[in-house]
């Protein structure tokens, strides 16, 4: 299977792009009240794993089940001003196996906006606006025991762009890639092409050298996740605003080495965007269809493969998406965690909502929350960090009138 396009013909977006944009409606967070949690399915049990955060975005599962957290805000607001503390990367421990943090650590202070966070045997590699940081560290540790240095300098813009920099290994872990967002919505400025590494996806090896660029024409890719069957890299990203509602999809694709995604000239392949139209007929031309439409306007976010045993089997193999909601749509869109199926590591049906509830009342824009990592525990347990709830949840299965999945033989 190449392409599984669900949610519009592509004939009927090109003819939607002539639409004037409809009044945007933008979130009011009003926080968690006590007792309550975001909505999972039947059997499915919501809980929170850790609370008190300051702006948790992205996690990543430590092999003896410490979970790490990038904690950031990014534009420089007064909010983001006001916090300082929110650019840190902390270390969670449940140490009672309580499927509850009971101890945080500070793990690294002082970087500009850390997001993207990967391991590779005794280093942690940190993905800061304005550089990749490789670490000292050993798992098990709740504290750095040497200095963070920069590996690879990225291009950086005081937050007022995008500014996420995702990190993920190849399978083998010889490459490290790293995920670069436009800073403008279609470069009707002129910024962005003056510095060609930005709406791309790095490539670089674990030492830092031979820089390239992987793949380009992705306005603002965000999920980083290997594919555990094909050891395809896939992403998510966030297009273009301003062209309306229905336009234009953000996607998740398996990420083509040397392929051109479209941004800014044209999306979803060749539409040309009419703000750009006639300016690089080649490029437009070049341009490929992503793999896997999403709601347009959802902001994915996080993204992983589920690879544990403790969800129902329909389950595994498949992707978690953290669509963390609309800025630029008349109603409030994403959200919610949703479920791709996979089958033989490719998309084998529609977007399945998984854990919602975090929009208190559409008519207001009132939300309590929104999800914005995905990582999956090594219980199997699915851990969402919601960054305007300053919660990280964990979502479990248990099933007592399920059959149980049989248990293999243990070799000899």
């Amino acid at each position: 299977m190449r392409r599984l396009l669900p949610l519009m013909m592509l004939t009927g977006a090109a003819a939607l792009a002539a639409e004037p944009p409809a009044p945007v409606k933008l979130p009011q967070v009003i926080g968690w009240p006590a007792g309550r949690t975001p909505q999972a399915p039947l059997n499915f049990r919501v809980s929170a794993f850790a609370r008190g955060l300051d702006h948790p975005r992205s996690l990543l599962v430590l092999p003896n089940g410490d979970v790490l957290v990038a904690e950031a805000r990014g534009r420089r607001t007064a909010a983001a001003l006001a916090h300082p503390s929110a650019n840190r990367v902390t270390l969670l421990r449940d140490s009672a196996g309580a499927g509850v943090a009971d101890q945080q650590f500070v793990l690294i202070d002082g970087l500009t906006r850390p997001y993207g966070l990967a391991l590779r045997r005794d280093r942690l590699y940190v993905g800061a606006s304005d550089a990749v940081y490789r670490c000292p560290f050993l798992v098990g540790q709740t504290r750095l025991h040497g200095e963070c240095r920069a590996l690879v300098a990225l291009p950086e813009d005081d937050g007022r762009g995008h500014w996420t920099r995702n990190l993920a290994f190849s399978a083998d872990e010889s490459t490290l890639f790293i995920a670069i967002g436009s800073q403008t919505n279609v470069d009707e400025e002129h910024v962005d092409e003056r510095t060609p590494e930005r709406a791309t996806i790095l490539a670089v090896r674990a030492d830092g050298q031979d820089r390239r660029i992987y793949a380009s024409g992705l306005r603002n890719p965000v999920g980083l996740a290997i594919e555990p069957v094909t050891g395809a890299l896939w992403t998510t990203v966030n297009e273009r605003d301003d062209l309306g509602d229905e336009l234009v999809a953000d996607y998740m694709t398996a990420v083509q080495k040397g392929a051109f995604y479209g941004w800014p000239y044209a999306y979803l392949g060749t539409h040309e965007d009419p703000r750009r139209r006639g300016e690089h007929p080649e490029l437009v031309a070049r341009a490929i269809e992503p793999d896997f439409l999403l709601p347009p306007h959802a902001s994915p976010l996080g993204l992983a493969f589920y690879g544990r045993a403790q969800f129902p089997k329909t389950m595994r193999g498949g992707a978690f998406v953290a669509l963390h909601g609309s800025s630029n749509h008349s109603q409030l869109v994403g959200y919610k965690v949703v479920h791709v199926p996979f089958v033989n590591g490719h998309p084998a049906g529609p977007p399945q909502d998984f854990l919602t509830g975090f929009v208190q009342d559409e008519a207001s824009g009132t939300v309590y929350g929104r999800p914005a990592g995905v990582a999956v525990a090594v219980d199997g347990a699915l851990l969402v960090a919601d960054d305007a709830g300053n919660t990280i949840w964990r979502v479990t299965f248990k099933c007592a009138a399920c059959t149980p999945d049989p248990v293999p033989a243990r070799r000899r």
